[in-house]
């Protein structure tokens, strides 16, 4: 029998029902807030999976087009490899979740959000959340929730708990922020150059406004929820733990201070075989629990260090910023390029121009988006010096790109002020650390370089924590092994005005405000640093952009003559791409793009489309053609597709009895134009053009 619950969020109805869909799953709930559902479902083997010592999550956001009333498009006619924006909906879905599993579970798992109607105003993911959270917390998952999630925005000044998808897009913060009863465990989102108070204000309204979902959730496991199964939690072996340490603590803690990554890695793979070799013999099959021994030991050693000696791995203090370095021009064809290092993680960044031709076109359950700006990260096998097969970009690819082209897209100029598509692109060469805020420093350093008429710099920083207790010190710049090893991972871009960009992911119950404050501020501090480097490399956008990227020059016409420009089946638009061999592209308001790597071709166009759309204007001279005889004068075209009439009383100073005394049809005659009555007629006079020249071009 299925069991409904219902509460009112943000003045709209969230609805969860358990116990009437997909009751074979270990949990699963639909979650309904207006008129958009999600079923979610959360299942697990029935047996631990051998020889792994990690959680086997797997999180899959899926979209139905029927949700939307949509049948999709291609040949197959049915939903295909994953969206976007499901991969980044999964990845929102999956990072609050994963911390909080019981120690010791390794039971594969698998939570499926399935998006079933939506409504175009409240956004799928915040129901996914909540509905991952209720699925596993009323399964026998051992999962320590509930979660909740909630979306921030802000307008006027002032925040707003869940504002729908067209308020987001005119707010001026959007986090989705996912969190426990007491803490804050992952934030996603952009800004537009919000400060770091404002972000710390949101952040707690935030968490106020869980409340009541956290709570909704506490009754509903204890109404219909099941006993979570009991978790063996393998015990060390106190004797070869003790023999792990005896043999290797000693070269372990000075391994642990080489500055360079593969140097230090080398040491460590020598300390840990030898390890092996050693203790083997004394301690038989018990390789994997000697690895395990060693790598719990490498964690302590580090923590210690950062939190005794304020010390970290490559030698700097807490604050410090490895050395950087900013290329840009590198690439002699590209439109822009930039070389971004910092420390041991590097990005190649190059920017290329493009015409309205190149716009992403995305179908959405929304309906058909254009997308004129796209940022892609590359990470490559080799930026880390491992072998693997290259395959398409996966979660981590899209999700890094997303962030950064988050905080990139802050400064870009307005749409209509620069007619160009922009795709960025990064390459990993190097990465020992936050190669997403490379990335983000590294485009902000292409688009100058390309022209791009940005509003200043972007740096990106990702910040980390090691905390014991009341213990901590907050880390900036984090390498990987203060990525993997630490509590936190807070990446932070934006402008010296402000934030445009920041994730959050925490791997231990939560911070306090406290804490995050003071990350924000230190961010701030490295953010401030490293846009001063950058602005050393290049300080404003280039005044031209590249010579080998397209022109493209507009201009508007009368949305009455876009036919004149296209012509009969379009004769007119065909003859002049043939001519000049350039781009045009006409939208529905008369704006008119003429794009060519050729300026002089582009110009050349324009003169085309120009002559196709002028218009009379009264008092000018044109030399015309005459088309036609009457008996009360001549019809003369005085450019293509615009003619008028000379009356035969203004053919000459003197009568004129015929007006074939004086004209023919195909005859060459220099006319003004003397009136332009309201229903577009023209009136022409010879009579007032004798005398006069026409101007030269």
């Amino acid at each position: 029998m299925s069991k409904l619950y219902e509460i009112d969020y943000a003045g709209r109805p969230l609805t969860i029902e358990i116990g009437k869909m997909a009751k074979q799953s270990n949990g699963s709930c639909t979650v309904r807030y207006g008129d958009t559902v999600v079923l979610v479902t959360a299942c697990r083997a029935s047996e631990a999976s051998v020889g792994l010592d990690f959680l086997p999550l797997t999180v899959n956001y899926t979209e139905m087009t029927y949700a939307a009333g949509k049948i999709p498009g291609g040949f197959f006619k049915r939903e295909g490899r994953p969206s976007e924006k499901e991969v980044l909906s999964s990845r929102l879905i999956d990072r609050p979740l994963r911390p909080l599993f019981e120690e010791g579970y390794y039971h594969e798992t698998q939570v499926i959000a399935t998006v079933m109607s939506v409504d175009h105003e409240n956004d799928p993911d915040l129901a996914a959340t909540i509905g991952a959270s209720v699925a596993l917390g009323i399964s026998d998952i051992p999962f320590e929730g509930p979660i909740a999630a909630v979306r921030v925005g802000s307008l006027d000044g002032k925040l707003v708990c869940n504002p729908g998808l067209k308020e987001q897009k005119a707010s001026e913060i959007d986090l989705l922020v996912a969190g426990t009863e007491n803490a804050i465990i992952m934030v996603e989102g952009g800004a537009r150059f919000a400060s770091e108070d404002y972000l710390l204000e949101a952040l707690a309204f935030a968490q106020d406004s869980m409340k009541e979902i956290i709570e909704l959730q506490k009754r509903i496991i204890s109404e219909v929820g099941v006993p979570k199964i009991e978790v063996e939690t393998p015990q060390p072996d106190e004797g070869l733990t003790s023999r792990v340490k005896q043999i290797s603590e000693e070269r372990l803690a000075k391994a642990l201070r080489i500055p360079e990554k593969q140097e230090r890695y080398a040491e460590l793979d020598s300390i840990k075989n030898g390890l092996a070799e050693t203790l083997l013999p004394e301690f038989e099959d018990k390789e994997k629990e000697i690895k395990h021994i060693f790598s719990d030991l490498k964690y302590d050693i580090i923590r210690q260090t950062v939190l005794k000696e304020k010390l970290r791995v490559d030698g700097r203090g807490p604050k410090d910023i490895r050395e950087i370095t900013c290329d840009v021009g590198l690439l002699p064809r590209t439109h822009g390029s930039a070389l971004f290092t910092r420390g041991e993680t590097q990005a190649m960044v190059a920017t290329t121009l493009g015409t309205s031709e190149d716009e992403q076109k995305i179908d959405a359950l929304s309906g058909w988006e254009y997308k004129s700006f796209m940022l892609h990260y590359n990470f490559p096998p080799f930026c880390v010096g491992e072998v693997k097969f290259l395959r398409g970009p996966g979660r981590r690819e899209i999700g890094h790109g997303s962030l950064a082209e988050r905080a990139v897209s802050k400064v870009l100029p307005p749409d209509g002020d620069f007619p160009y598509t922009i795709r960025v692109v990064s390459d990993i060469l190097e990465s020992n650390g936050s190669s997403s805020m490379a990335t983000v420093c590294g485009a902000s350093l292409s688009l100058m370089d390309a022209g791009v008429p940005v509003k200043g710099h972007v740096a990106g920083i990702a910040m980390g924590l090691v905390k014991t207790g009341d213990d901590y010190v907050i880390l900036s710049d984090i390498l990987g092994d203060e990525d993997h090893l630490g509590d936190m991972d807070f990446k932070v871009a934006g402008t010296a005005d402000g934030v445009t960009a920041l994730q959050m992911d925490i791997k231990i119950g939560g911070v306090t405000r406290e804490i995050m404050k003071e990350a924000l501020y230190q961010a701030r501090e490295g953010r401030l640093l490293i846009l001063k480097k950058m602005e050393e490399a290049i300080a404003a956008p280039r005044s031209e952009i590249s010579e080998y990227a397209p022109r493209i020059l507009t201009i508007y016409v009368k949305q009455e003559r876009i036919k004149d420009v296209i012509g009969p089946g379009g004769k007119n638009i065909k003859g002049i791409v043939l001519e000049t061999g350039v781009k045009i592209d006409i939208d529905d308001s008369g704006k008119v793009d003429i794009a060519s790597v050729d300026e002089e071709a582009a110009k050349k166009a324009i003169a085309m489309v120009r002559q196709l759309t002028q218009e009379a204007e009264v008092g000018k001279l044109y030399m015309g053609t005459v088309k036609k005889i009457t008996d009360f004068g001549a019809f003369v075209e005085i450019f293509p597709g615009t003619d008028g009439l000379v009356h035969i009383s203004q053919l000459a100073p003197e009568r004129v009895k015929s007006v074939r005394d004086v004209l023919k049809e195909g005859d060459e005659v220099l006319v003004k134009v003397i009136e332009v009555d309201r229903a577009g007629k023209i009136r022409l006079s010879r009579k007032e053009a004798l005398g006069e020249t026409l101007p030269q071009a």
